[in-house]
């Protein structure tokens, strides 16, 4: 198989097999009018088999996002068929507007407006808390 190489655009690398199709419903890549490529259960030395998604365009990602669906992934920004920029993402120490709090006494539960927001409270079991009502919520990543 054969995908080309990309001149401007971000390369996604290094998720987790079988998580790619997650990340390009939350990142809206069905919306762009950029080619997108989506490689699963490719194989790697270091992972034995991952996802890999190739974006035609540079765009704003929300890293954070992409560090609590899977903190993995590496990120390559592509500029003039070469990578510019790399990160290496990890757990975020905060979550906004992702996780929504599923304890039905909390005040995000009551008032719609206010944004959830949860905080990383053991990074060892992926564990993440409302900091509304300290109410626990484990990471779906591996």
């Amino acid at each position: 198989m054969i995908i080309g190489q990309i001149k401007d655009g971000i390369v996604l690398d290094h998720i987790t097999a079988g998580r790619s199709m997650e990340i390009y419903n939350v990142l809206k890549l069905g919306k762009l009018e950029c080619n997108v490529a989506m490689i699963q259960n490719a194989d790697s030395t270091k992972m034995g088999k991952k996802d890999i998604i190739k974006i035609g365009t540079v765009m704003d990602l929300d890293l954070d996002v992409l560090g609590y669906i899977d903190p993995g992934i590496t990120v390559n920004i592509i500029r003039d068929g070469k990578v510019d920029k790399r990160y290496h993402l990890w757990l975020p120490e905060r979550v906004v507007g992702v996780i929504k709090c599923k304890n039905p006494r909390c005040i995000t539960s009551i008032e719609q407006e206010i944004v959830h927001e949860f905080k990383l409270a053991d990074k060892e079991k992926k564990i993440y808390r409302c900091i509304y009502c300290e109410h626990a919520a484990k990471t779906k990543s591996k």
